[in-house]
């Protein structure tokens, strides 16, 4: 509704848990990290626990596309299940046979000996299996213990299970419980996560605007309501993105080009506050509303597609809408497709979206003579999407190390280059080989230094200053000014609403975002999706 009238290229603030918009706070790379040491710990249980809306299962998703390759997932997310529904669950995420049942019905003992035999038989084969289970404050004691009982199955080095368990704040609680002692001494890793802090809140709301194409000159929330925003919705992205979608929705009603203490006072009620008899107010836009909520829940569904595709969750979702289930997913491939046995082939072929045509040799060395850099770095998909840019990806499988020239990729999809021939794929077929690490390019002015300290000047100096400028609205600068105090806090500040480390210095990943927002042409990674440019 309100996408055109500020120059939106879609919604910034839906619910959906799409990965594109995934924001991360200090907290959440802490909460994400602490799930990957889980992985790689020798099994035992996991534990990530968070306010409602905190981002609980957004760093899950993320977690899940940076899974190991040699770790099998099952996922589940509707776990008020009796002990004997929640093994079937898990042996069918799994896909374990049962094995051939009596005449009476299937007993735990059953479900439990399918389970360690699956178990066992990956061990042989070089594989770890992880279950998630969200929500997991819903889990009963009873579960909970069978739970526990699955994890004593081990070799010498490790448990043959690693659990995660996410859920609310009084999961903390339950497993407090005398009753469930055992369980709790078996948690090798555990971490809450808090809501965003002010500064963070206002990131998040740039970093959103940004996704939806939001341009520099489109600041539909001024700075001096981020405060108020953070108060009122105590700094959760989901009360965040609630109260950021109807005080938008509010200003394209009020024909007004920016929301106004007025306009997000009347959100807030709208969406939060409720009158004496627990009846929400009546809402100010209700057709637009209508409208959204139907947006939302076409969103939703299609987020799914991240997760790697197992049939139970899919028919379950499918029964909830009334649909007919979907047919069982293909199975991910042993390798992918279009990849390069040698690295330097592919980095020389990354280079040609750049335009630039690199004899053999050592590519990040003879690139820098083009103008091309080399950056490297070790944070998944979800840091490809930020930094927004074509890359190699480092894929195994086994022994085997080969190297992907990622050309594109939305939501669910993923595009690879070979020899000048693409060819798409989905985005799980991709993770279940890609080891996190990649390498990319990035355009670097020809004074660049890697290092500027307080007071110093030079053309880069220079550069820096006018393109703050530039996208801050203000006129160019003098030259050969040096940087300044309040030169590093406007950059701070930059870092800070592009999810950059806000540390003030000027490193490559700030060069990069500086190129994109100020039209240094460079190839673009969500180009197909986001219709960048």
């Amino acid at each position: 509704m309100y996408t055109q009238y500020f120059s939106l290229k879609q919604s910034p603030f839906s619910i959906a848990p799409d990965p594109r918009y995934l924001f991360m706070s200090e907290r959440h790379r802490e909460a994400l990290a602490h799930l990957l040491y889980g992985i790689g710990s020798g099994g035992g249980f996991v534990l990530l626990t968070g306010e409602i809306g905190a981002g609980k299962t957004t760093v899950c998703r993320c977690f899940i596309e940076q899974i190991p390759a040699n770790c099998q997932l099952a996922y589940i997310f509707n776990p008020k299940l009796s002990v004997e529904e929640l093994l079937l669950s898990i042996c069918d995420e799994f896909r374990i046979a049962l094995l051939a049942p009596g005449p009476g019905p299937v007993s735990v003992k059953s479900y439990v000996d399918a389970i360690n035999i699956h178990l066992l038989a990956s061990h042989a084969g070089g594989k770890n299996n992880v279950l998630i289970i969200d929500e997991a404050q819903n889990l009963s004691a009873d579960v909970l213990e069978q739970l526990r009982l699955l994890t004593n199955l081990e070799t010498n080095e490790r448990k043959l299970l690693q659990i995660i368990l996410i859920g609310q704040p009084e999961l903390r609680t339950m497993l407090a419980r005398p009753e469930l002692e055992q369980l709790a001494q078996r948690v090798i890793a555990r971490y809450h996560l808090g809501s965003l802090s002010e500064h963070e809140t206002g990131s998040y709301i740039a970093h959103r605007l940004h996704v939806a194409g939001a341009g520099a000159a489109v600041a539909p929330f001024p700075r001096k309501l981020i405060g108020r925003i953070h108060q009122l919705t105590h700094g959760i992205p989901r009360r965040i993105n609630l109260l950021c979608d109807r005080a938008l929705l509010g200003a394209y009603v009020e024909n007004s080009p920016q929301v106004t203490r007025t306009i997000l006072r009347r959100a807030a009620d709208e969406v939060f506050a409720e009158n004496p008899g627990g009846t929400v107010r009546k809402s100010r836009f209700p057709l637009l509303i209508v409208a959204v909520l139907a947006g939302v829940a076409v969103s939703a569904a299609a987020a799914w597609r991240l997760i790697p595709a197992h049939s139970t969750p899919a028919a379950v979702v499918a029964k909830a809408a009334g649909k007919a289930a979907p047919p069982p997913a293909a199975p991910v491939p042993s390798a992918v497709p279009l990849a390069h046995s040698d690295e330097q082939g592919a980095l020389r072929e990354l280079a040609d979206l750049w335009g630039s045509a690199l004899p053999a040799g050592d590519t990040c060395a003879v690139g820098l003579r083009h103008g091309l850099r080399c950056h490297q770095g070790k944070g998944g998909l979800y840091e490809l999407r930020l930094l927004d840019r074509p890359a190699i990806l480092t894929l195994r499988d086994g022994a085997s190390v080969s190297y992907a020239v990622l050309t594109a990729m939305d939501d669910s999809r993923v595009t690879l280059r070979l020899n000048g021939k693409s060819q798409t794929l989905g985005v799980a077929a991709l993770a279940a080989r890609f080891d996190g690490a990649f390498t990319t390019f990035w355009k670097m002015p020809r004074f660049y230094r890697d290092q500027i300290s307080s007071g110093e000047q030079g053309p880069d100096v220079d550069w820096i200053a006018a393109r703050l400028a530039q996208l801050n609205g203000l006129a160019a600068p003098a030259d050969d000014l040096p940087l300044s105090a309040a030169m590093r806090e406007h950059l701070r500040r930059f870092q800070a609403q592009q999810n950059l480390k806000a540390d003030g210095v000027a490193g490559p990943r700030t060069f990069m975002r500086l190129n994109q927002l100020t039209g240094v042409q460079e190839p673009r990674l969500l180009a197909a999706k986001t219709g960048k440019q």
